[in-house]
């Protein structure tokens, strides 16, 4: 065990030192007990509640709450004294959410499936993620509140009145073990927190309704309370990732910062879809990427999709007057290895838990297998970072063809229109079988959700030309500087970039001189004002007028401001449609009847010299699909079950 001593508890420690040589020795132990608690977490678990991969339609050992399950039980058989907590997006993130939202619904008293599965595990609390207010308020309430036999806290999110949308905290009661076996109460107070920026990327949901406030703000005004109302050990939920710099409030990523809160014990982290403790977060300031500590506090991620269970084990010493942490150590549980592009599970699922969510599995199962249309060749996304790609040309067709007809009759009528789409399964934390992957012939509703992960809304907004080219710029982000001098391996690119960030404008024509530094930083904070990797920009053939004013069809999340893209912060949308993006496509596609998937090639690379060694990541089975115009040759393995590919230039 690692100490964590702070200056005052080493004096009371001290203290009742100098004073045990007062009292009989049978007296000093029973009054400085101690304590091993184990704080267990999931988060992120988007409705995974079997191994199963919807969109591919098939099993997949890398996720699954009834895997997780498996590993909670061994956990809590280990411990004498164990807590489990959720920490939010719980009810959307697969097909099986959307099934329910979309399709079957919650009235009558409906228990969510997931949530069946998770009375089954007995949390002592939980939290909310960012993604349960994708459909809406009034579904929250049915999804996350009604059957669930655990309660919810969150301190930052406020009804229009000023009260908290759910109580801010809550003070657990409970009687642990000791190491001698006697039995101890001790109150553990529970504190949630999500992103503030829901109000930005569901704001046709949230506004007028509830709003947020800053993380850390929160936190500084109902910690103390906590205390005051008798908690002894502070655990934070935070649905906030980790992230380093300067603290300027409203942060995304906020736990590092929420560390530096007094009174807090532990964090509970996630969002990010990211493993802590853990390589991903070394070099940070304040955070020790192999302890799991946020500056000296305990911190734990337990990835996504059920992929890990957080567990973090407490030290508690009473100091006569209550509790304290003296010592911890935290880690997060795989729920399956992989080696040599191989997966293998460690556990098997819990029966019980499948069961919980049969039902409601078969029934995804039908609903994502209904034919919509035909494509006349196959759709991957295994080369969408690096070259125009049909897995995001068919999405951008789709809102051309539903923003058309909606801008008749409106200020905005007779503007050039565009259209901004993204790869989302591009590999990345998702691993080398996350990619979009659909053979030639029928087309079925798994595809299209397999085109479009995210039930987001579609928005169109009205933009300069200028404003075209910076959010080109922010999207370019996405690729590492490469130097046109050195011959030696340069890595194309920044893997810290989402890809759900890298927007493909359709429209214009462009061109990405990757030897060019990056104008935005990862926040979208214009870094480097002198640089311009978008060269060539033009419309319709000429030069693009940066007064000239343009609509682009988007999301919600991208017109509200997510992704911190300049002139983007929802105060220039004209268009607020009422379907869903992968709603869209699915209409678009069934219309069309039968499409032929093809990319225009409106955007490339500037040419750098042949003698450029430039490498990315893809899948194994990309060597197989590499499309036309496309020069590419392998170059090896690139660990973690993918391949890596060299770009060839012709400069």
């Amino acid at each position: 065990m690692t100490d964590r001593l702070s200056r005052r508890t080493t004096l009371k420690a001290g203290v009742a030192v100098a004073a045990a040589g007062l009292v009989p020795a049978p007296l000093r132990a029973a009054t400085t007990p101690k304590i091993k608690l184990r704080i267990l977490e999931t988060t992120d678990l988007h409705v995974a509640v079997f191994p199963y991969d919807y969109y591919r339609d098939k099993g997949d050992d890398t996720m699954g709450l009834a895997r997780t399950a498996a590993v909670l039980a061994a956990a809590r058989a280990e411990a004498t004294n164990a807590l489990l907590f959720d920490n939010g997006d719980v009810i959307q993130g697969n097909p099986m959410g959307d099934y329910m939202a979309y399709q079957r619904g919650l009235d009558g008293g409906a228990v969510h499936p997931i949530v069946k599965a998770m009375n089954l595990l007995s949390y002592d609390c939980g939290t909310m993620g960012n993604h349960e207010f994708n459909y809406g308020l009034d579904y929250l309430g049915k999804a996350m509140m009604q059957g669930a036999n655990f309660p919810l806290v969150c301190a930052n999110l406020l009804k229009p009145d000023g009260s908290t949308y759910l109580p801010p905290y809550k003070v657990l009661e409970r009687t642990l073990r000791d190491e001698a076996g006697g039995p101890q109460p001790v109150r553990i107070g529970v504190i949630g927190f999500v992103p503030p920026q829901i109000m930005q990327w569901d704001q046709g949901h949230l506004a007028g309704h509830v709003t947020t406030t800053d993380i850390v703000d929160a936190a500084r005004k109902f910690v103390p309370q906590l205390r005051k109302e008798g908690a002894e050990i502070v655990v934070a939920l935070c649905h906030s990732g980790i992230a380093g710099g300067t603290r300027a409030g409203g942060e995304e990523n906020a736990a590092l910062f929420l560390a530096e809160v007094p009174g807090i014990d532990v964090i509970l982290t996630g969002h990010q879809h990211l493993v802590f403790p853990g390589p991903d977060f070394a070099g940070i300031d304040g955070v020790d990427a192999e302890r799991g500590t946020l500056h000296g506090i305990p911190a734990v991620m337990a990835g996504f999709w059920g992929s890990h269970l957080g567990v973090i084990d407490l030290d508690l010493e009473h100091d006569g007057t209550a509790w304290k942490v003296a010592g911890f150590k935290s880690e997060a549980r795989p729920i399956y290895d992989r080696k040599d592009r191989k997966v293998t599970p460690r556990v098997d699922s819990r029966p019980d838990i499948l069961a919980a969510a049969q039902p409601e599995h078969d029934a995804t199962l039908a609903y994502v297998r209904q034919p919509v249309g035909e494509i006349t060749a196959p759709i991957t996304s295994f080369f969408s970072l690096v070259a125009d790609d049909p897995s995001v040309q068919i999405v951008s067709r789709a809102q051309l063809w539903y923003i058309g007809p909606l801008l008749a009759g409106t200020a905005a009528a007779g503007l050039p229109l565009l259209s901004a789409a993204a790869p989302f399964k591009a590999g990345g934390r998702g691993g080398p079988d996350y990619y979009t992957s659909v053979p030639a012939g029928p087309i079925a509703i798994k595809n299209v959700a397999d085109l479009y992960l995210y039930p987001n809304t579609v928005r169109a907004v009205r933009i300069s030309g200028a404003i075209v080219r910076e959010w080109l710029e922010r999207s370019a982000g996405i690729f590492n500087r490469i130097d046109p001098a050195k011959t030696e391996e340069q890595p194309l690119i920044d893997t810290s970039f989402p890809s759900y960030n890298f927007d493909v404008i359709d429209g214009v024509t462009y061109r990405i001189d990757l030897s060019q530094a990056s104008r935005y930083d990862g926040d979208g904070k214009l870094v480097a004002p002198d640089a311009h990797r978008i060269t060539d920009l033009q419309f319709q053939g000429k030069p693009i007028d940066e007064k000239q004013e343009f609509v682009v069809a988007t999301n919600n999340y991208r017109a509200g401001g997510g992704g911190s893209f300049p002139g983007l912060d929802g105060k220039n949308i004209v268009i607020t449609a009422p379907d869903t993006n992968r709603d869209v496509l699915v209409r678009y596609i069934h219309e069309q009847g039968r499409i032929n998937p093809t990319a225009d090639g409106n955007w490339s690379f500037a040419p750098l010299p042949k003698t450029v060694v430039v490498t990315f990541p893809s899948a194994p089975a990309a060597a197989q699909a590499v499309p036309a115009g496309l020069t590419i040759e392998p170059a090896g393995d690139a660990g973690d079950g993918f391949a890596k590919y060299r770009l060839v230039f012709g400069g």
